[in-house]
């Protein structure tokens, strides 16, 4: 790939992974695809090539298949940035924990799991993060309906033609996305 030769450490970790790693460059950002069981060594290439500043670590949902977890890593001295993916299949979505390689790691990793479901094994202690206790789903998951899109009453006045009498009713529709079933009464 052209652009990446100046960038220290990409042709290390392209070295090191050979076709087992895909480099790739999009808005002037360095990729780099791995397989999910190159994804701690991988981290650890990229910090030992001097991209030691964690920045961030988020999962993309990419239905039907699975998940991208992306991470972004700097290296300060350069002024280098590299983002870091790998996939998990949605019917198992598992990866090894980042923070033994990166500290920083740590609450990413519980959002991501809270959000998307991706279980990050070996986490020291991946437990929920944002949502209140008992919260059910995995909200940032394209398949989760939003309760804010289910149509619900409003227990204050009634609009005109919504009573027994009076002028005949509006048609009622549900927001796009919306199970045909949900917010009905019996």
């Amino acid at each position: 790939m052209s652009g990446d030769a100046g960038l220290p450490g990409v042709a290390a970790i392209q070295e090191r992974y050979g076709t087992r790693a895909q480099v790739s460059e999009s808005f002037g950002e360095i990729t780099v695809d791995v397989q999910a069981g190159d994804w701690i060594g991988l981290l650890e290439s990229a910090r030992s090539a001097g991209y030691e500043f964690f920045d961030w670590l988020t999962g993309v949902d990419d239905p039907p298949d699975g998940f991208s977890v992306v991470a972004h890593v700097f290296d300060p001295r350069s002024r280098g940035h590299l983002l870091l993916r790998t996939r998990v299949p949605r019917e198992d979505p598992r990866l090894p924990s980042a923070v033994g390689v990166f500290r920083g790691a740590d609450w990413h990793e519980r959002e991501t799991f809270e959000m998307f479901g991706v279980i990050f094994e070996g986490h020291p202690n991946l437990v929920p993060l944002l949502l209140p206790d008992g919260f059910e789903g995995f909200p940032l998951r394209k398949d989760f309906v939003l309760a804010a899109r289910v149509a619900k009453a409003w227990p204050g006045a009634k609009e005109p033609g919504e009573s027994d009498h009076g002028s005949p009713s509006r048609r009622k529709t549900l927001p796009p996305g919306v199970p045909a079933d949900w917010g009905r009464d019996g």
